[in-house]
């Protein structure tokens, strides 16, 4: 074969046509996997937002019983608590999930204002280990949303940028839901006992 021939104008074009093609299949490959692990990464993130949830869920049970036997009067809140709880236990999606945590934690802080007026309440070890319970909760539970949070803001920048965006769109990788509280949740509860 002719080296002139070989190196026409058509074959370098040809060469370079199928070396873009291989590279750029190669970078498909990788910019698809990546997005894959950050989706599992998120799902991951997101289920020790769940188990820190139930955590919370399996406590509250036992956290009103204890206030129940001091405060047999407030049971507007003992209400509002098993309300949330129950919107909590019946939420499936993220969004649904931080609109029912944040009114459990808005039933929680009622609650927590009631046992102010019961220090005997306070006194009480039962109590005060649940109380410590709940607390070592709420603490894992905010770490968790900030690193399920942190990682969907990763995820959502990589699918957003060029040209990995041309690739998520291509594999319907869409942006993933942040934990947010909502602004109404967000406001300290007015409690007035006289």
């Amino acid at each position: 074969m002719d080296m002139k021939k070989f190196l026409s104008v058509k074959n370098i074009i040809l060469i370079i046509i199928v070396l873009i093609v291989i590279f750029g299949a190669c970078d498909m490959k990788s910019k698809y996997n990546t997005m894959v692990t950050m989706k599992e990464t998120i799902k991951n993130k997101w289920a020790e937002i769940d188990n820190q949830l139930k955590r919370r869920y399996d406590l509250i049970p036992n956290l009103v019983n204890t206030v129940k036997g001091y405060a047999k009067h407030e049971k507007e809140v003992f209400v509002q608590i098993a309300e949330a709880r129950s919107k909590l236990a019946g939420a499936s999606t993220v969004n649904e999930k931080a609109k029912a945590a944040s009114g459990m934690e808005s039933a929680i802080g009622r609650l927590l204002l009631i046992v102010e007026n019961y220090p005997q309440l306070k006194a009480n070890t039962h109590f005060t280990a649940l109380m410590d319970e709940l607390a070592g909760t709420e603490n894992r539970l905010s770490v968790a949303r900030k690193r399920y949070n942190d990682t969907v803001t990763e995820y959502n920048k990589y699918i957003k940028m060029f040209p990995t965006n041309l690739f998520a769109n291509m594999f319907n990788f869409k942006e993933a839901e942040y934990f947010k509280i909502p602004e109404k949740a967000k406001e300290t509860p007015n409690v007035n006992f006289e």
